[in-house]
């Protein structure tokens, strides 16, 4: 079965908005994973504009599921990390600048570089992905550099579907072949909503995770997160 990490950044960004506690993040986690998510995941930026330092390390020290931190490999956050220890780190080429990831790891191009991250983050127990495009080369590399999965980026087929859904699932079909030639395990995400996301599990082979945040979080505020986590659940297992 395919797990469901929820991103709570969202629900950081809402809260930052008053200054206060309000809506407890640490108690939505606590939620979140109560309703049925499998993992728990957080994107801290250098500004903090929505989830921080702080909230990592609580919700490192909370998790009763897998807790994946993911972001850009720069020496404050490998700190943090090899503080918190999480079950998964997700690496992205973010550039401090941008609202959400919006582009994979040029693997090659950064090879000594990652193949150095990778190995710190391994030294403290963590699993490692990173965040790619469906590019052979590049999924080869993933390998090369220690990486044990990568996340598939997955906007261009969330953009795609509602006009060719089979046209664009194939590339991260092609992917995850791949992926299981290099032996890489996969996850995927970004953009993945109710709408989408059964076919793409349905289509793309041997799909470990995925990583929902934007979409799940919008779709609690009509259905509730109570019943908005079953309901991704479900769609991953049918």
């Amino acid at each position: 079965m395919t797990n469901l990490s929820v991103n709570v950044n969202k629900i950081a960004t809402l809260r930052n908005a008053r200054g206060a506690d309000v809506p407890n993040l640490l108690q939505l986690a606590k939620d979140i994973e109560s309703f049925g998510a499998d993992g728990i995941t957080v994107h801290p930026r250098p500004d903090e504009r929505h989830i921080r330092y702080a909230d990592v390390r609580q919700l490192a020290e909370q998790k009763s599921t897998e807790f994946n931190v993911e972001g850009y490999p720069n020496e404050s956050f490998l700190n943090l990390v090899a503080e918190v220890k999480p079950d998964q780190v997700t690496l992205v080429p973010d550039p401090p600048e941008v609202l959400t990831s919006n582009a994979g790891w040029k693997v090659r191009s950064n090879r000594s570089f990652l193949t150095d991250v990778v190995n710190r983050l391994h030294a403290h127990g963590s699993r490692v992905s990173l965040f790619m495009e469906c590019e052979r080369e590049e999924i080869a590399a993933a390998k090369e550099v220690g990486a044990d999965r990568i996340e598939l980026y997955t906007e261009s087929y969330a953009s795609q579907y509602a006009l060719n859904r089979q046209k664009g699932v194939e590339p991260f079909v092609q992917a995850s072949l791949w992926a299981k030639e290099f032996g890489l395990g996969l996850n995927a995400g970004h953009d993945l909503n109710l709408e989408n996301l059964r076919y793409f599990m349905q289509e793309v082979h041997d799909l470990l995770e995925v990583s929902i945040g934007h979409a799940l979080i919008s779709d609690a505020l009509t259905y509730g997160l109570s019943n908005v986590v079953p309901m991704y659940k479900h769609e991953l297992r049918s």
